[in-house]
């Protein structure tokens, strides 16, 4: 599992790492990237948050490691909870302030508003959950939270496969796209959270 969802990162993680390198070289402004240079604060707290929280969070499945190191757990925990609401807080604030790009229409603000909202509420009711020892309702929402932040990953997947399919996306296409890949991870998470049997090793669990 783990390894799993560390490989569904490496992607948004590598277009992260590509827009940190241009903003810190003073690549060339282009109508693609002018709202990032204008901006850069909330895209590199969106970049770095998003990261850690996808690569660190993924672990967090591990059973054997959450028994074996509860204190590491407690502490990546914690971290999580910072990172996870940086990364959906900031991805809501350039969702209702950057420019949209040509490449989109309005439909795709809407999704990533509702979502990444959606994100920032789960750790939070995780978060508020833990604290009370309420562990299985803990572990629901962040599963929830972590599904939907692992989107990007999910989206690259859908995009790709699309265009392989059927040629590149209308905008109309690429918005219904992005958002199903979000509800589609939302959807795995509803199952493996029904799944009584497989509860204790296939949830999140991220303690506080």
């Amino acid at each position: 599992m783990p390894t799993a969802l560390v490989l569904l990162s490496v992607v948004p993680i590598l277009g992260g790492a590509i827009r940190v390198a241009e903003l810190s070289s003073g690549a060339e402004i282009t109508p693609a990237n002018a709202r990032f240079f204008a901006m850069p604060v909330p895209v590199l707290l969106h970049i770095f948050g998003a990261s850690v929280y996808c690569v660190v969070g993924a672990f967090q499945f591990h059973a054997g490691l959450r028994r074996r190191h509860p204190a590491w757990h407690r502490r990546a925990g914690r971290v999580l909870v910072l990172c996870g609401l940086t990364a959906a807080l900031s991805g809501v604030w350039m969702a209702a302030f950057y420019p949209l790009p040509a490449a989109d229409m309005p439909l795709v603000t809407v999704f990533r508003l509702v979502f990444g909202s959606t994100m920032a509420v789960s750790i939070a009711v995780a978060f508020a959950a833990i604290r009370r020892g309420d562990v299985t309702r803990h572990r629901a929402w962040m599963t929830r939270g972590y599904a939907i932040a692992q989107g990007a990953g999910t989206q690259a997947v859908v995009l790709l496969s699309w265009a392989g399919i059927a040629g590149t996306p209308t905008p109309f296409e690429r918005a219904l796209l992005l958002g199903a890949s979000w509800v589609i991870n939302l959807v795995i998470a509803e199952l493996i959270l029904r799944r009584p049997a497989a509860r204790p090793q296939r949830v999140l669990a991220v303690a506080a």
